[in-house]
């Protein structure tokens, strides 16, 4: 089984405009779907994957619970081919309570954007948030390194993300763009070989396969994680882009969608 673990989709009252909206500030970003979750399977499985994760971000404390809503009403309407992620916008005063009402509703995991969000990683005030993260056992997504229409300052560095890791308890962290977009050699000298987990997001074309295959072996390709970033990303390309590194088979294997599913399963 393949599976996609990052990838966006949105309410289909909303998700032209914020397609629209979005392509325009990454500098005219041509999407791969259409922004809806059922035009996002669609195109997930036209590239070759059977399943995927969808990554919710709540970029502003009166949309947390509405994003919410969306990812609890995606997960019961597909069967279980798409497995949506929820979000709390730090900053805000019921993140806590709205952490335990994801936790009831049965979602696995955690997106976190601090470029979106507006907060820096490492800044102890968001400590709480992420030891009751790791107490309830969620899997966290991060933005890792440049996103391309916020470029500076970069609110989650992996030099920031490695500091940050104590405080989710041994629960599962995902550095997405595999540990930091544009910034590969400081997810080699930071992150290789700490307890977290990369995703290969927005990597094909855009990162140096050189990089990909040097940060694999440091880190163990047991820890990595096959993502496309859809709509920005093509999950076909992504694959692609994994196999072009000619790794072992089973390593190839792991990453493409056996470590996804010990993920979403522990």
């Amino acid at each position: 089984m393949i599976i996609d673990f990052h990838t966006h989709a949105f309410p289909q009252r909303i998700a032209e405009k914020a397609i629209r909206n979005l392509a325009h500030v990454a500098g005219g970003a041509r999407p791969n779907h259409d922004g809806t979750a059922e035009d996002l399977l669609r195109a997930v499985r036209a590239g070759g994957a059977d399943r995927a994760v969808v990554l919710n971000i709540a970029t502003n404390e009166k949309q947390q619970r509405n994003v919410n809503d969306f990812a609890i009403e995606t997960n019961s309407a597909f069967g279980g081919a798409l497995t949506a992620f929820g979000s709390v916008y730090p900053q805000s005063e019921t993140a806590l309570e709205e952490l335990d009402r994801l936790k009831a509703a049965g979602i696995r995991g955690i997106k976190l954007h601090p470029d979106y969000q507006h907060f820096f990683v490492d800044d102890e005030r968001f400590y709480p948030l992420y030891r009751r993260i790791g107490e309830l056992g969620f899997v966290t997504v991060f933005h890792a390194g440049i996103d391309i229409g916020y470029p500076e300052p970069v609110h989650c560095t992996p030099q920031m993300l490695a500091r940050i890791l104590p405080q989710f308890g041994g629960a599962p962290v995902v550095a997405a763009h595999m540990g930091g977009w544009m910034m590969w050699k400081d997810v080699q000298e930071y992150l290789c070989g700490q307890d977290l987990y990369l995703d290969t997001a927005f990597s094909a074309g855009r990162m140096p396969p050189d990089y990909a295959r040097e940060i694999i072996r440091r880190h163990g390709a047991d820890r990595v994680l096959l993502g496309s970033d859809m709509p920005w990303g093509n999950t076909g390309n992504e694959i692609a882009f994994v196999r072009s590194l000619d790794l072992p088979d089973a390593q190839t294997a792991a990453i493409l969608g056996e470590n996804a599913q010990r993920l979403l399963q522990q």
